[in-house]
């Protein structure tokens, strides 16, 4: 099926807007730390960059995002010196020639409304095997750089690129963020079939056929499975109903920063979890007569977390509550109302200097927790 050959439907856009939001939350914090250079944007299965209607795809959109409001950031990568890499892969002849069309296209209405003598941004299309990409020395020696900044989007078709052993490179590459589709639902429906089983551990799949919502969200947890315990890493999903059909985007950060950014964008898209549109936790929805008057339901439920980790000694310190709360996939201020809880009630000792600081968590100052 070629979705550019149609108008892109809800959920398309959805992804493609989430896909955007995610970009333009990370390209600005790479653009100005000096101490990565150059920076490589990847879109592995870019399409035409365009539906039937003329709606720009993945690789327009990016290209955008990377100019700014009135070509702010492209001023700025010439200040900096920053080097801006873009490689767009297509691996269909037919869309891989349609998509350069429109990126020289694009590239060119933008430099004759451009100030700058030359294009900051340098872009490179491919027609290859995904497979080949991701084994090829280049390639590799790009993701294990850490002087190099990588967003890495894999709007895959179906489920079958993102095996074991391209996650495992991806989480093990510094400086690298990524985001990408699967098709959740055929997992489940065909889990038995060689089809699911030749890519995917079927003992570590735990579906629950009374809650198919959460299929894509055990897709998420099946790609946790394969992070090593002694390896800080950071997963999200958010799962796109589209009929009777469950698929989803899985966001990767080794960064609790990366891991803030993509959290922001999820919740702004979902204001009951942040991990769909579907109302996964069946909150009160607008409309309804308790809509608004109670604590979402993720938020209730990882509060309540926080709080029986802290009574078991095994959430001692702010930090640790911080993380956790990204972790279960809630931004950090859910863990300032446990402790505002804790403290309000006389259930705890602060040891060091009590901050309520629940953005930028690797800047901010740790304290103690001691139970009373």
């Amino acid at each position: 099926m070629d979705i550019n050959k149609k108008t892109f439907t809800k959920e398309t856009i959805l992804k493609l807007n989430i896909f955007q939001d995610c970009f333009r939350e990370w390209f600005p914090v790479y653009l100005h730390n000096d101490y990565v250079n150059p920076l490589y944007i990847y879109d592995m299965f870019a399409g035409s960059g365009h539906d039937a209607d003329g709606m720009p795809g993945s690789p327009i959109i990016l290209l955008t995002e990377a100019k700014g409001d009135n070509n702010l950031y492209c001023q700025l990568i010439k200040d900096k010196k920053k080097r801006v890499y873009f490689g767009f892969n297509e691996k269909i002849l037919s869309k891989s020639n349609e998509l350069k069309e429109n990126i020289d296209k694009y590239l060119k209405e933008c430099r004759a409304n451009c100030t700058l003598e030359e294009c900051c941004i340098h872009t490179q299309i491919g027609q290859y095997d995904f497979q080949e990409i991701i084994e090829s020395e280049n390639f590799i020696n790009i993701l294990n750089n850490p002087k190099y900044g990588k967003f890495v989007l894999l709007d895959q078709y179906g489920f079958k690129q993102i095996t074991n052993d391209v996650f495992l490179k991806l989480i093990h590459s510094p400086n690298t963020d990524f985001v990408f589709f699967i098709a959740s639902s055929f997992i489940n429906r065909f889990k038995e079939l060689p089809a699911v089983t030749d890519y995917f551990e079927k003992n570590k799949l735990h579906f629950d056929f009374n809650k198919p919502k959460q299929c894509h969200q055990t897709i998420a947890d099946y790609y946790r499975s394969l992070i090593p315990d002694n390896l800080e890493y950071y997963i999200h999903s958010f799962t796109i109903q589209k009929g009777a059909n469950y698929y989803g985007l899985i966001f990767g950060s080794g960064h609790t920063l990366g891991m803030e950014k993509f959290l922001r964008v999820c919740w702004r898209h979902d204001e009951f979890a942040g991990e769909s549109n579907c109302n996964i936790e069946n909150d009160f929805e607008p409309g309804t007569l308790f809509y608004g008057t109670a604590e979402k339901n993720k938020i209730q439920d990882v509060k309540d977390k926080i709080k029986s980790l802290i009574k078991e000694r095994r959430i001692t310190n702010n930090i640790d509550g911080l993380k956790y709360a990204i972790k279960s996939g809630c931004l950090p201020s859910v863990y300032i109302s446990a402790i505002e809880d804790f403290k309000n009630k006389g259930l705890v000792r602060i040891i060091g200097e009590y901050n309520k600081a629940a953005t930028n968590i690797h800047k901010v100052k740790r304290y103690e927790i001691e139970l009373i």
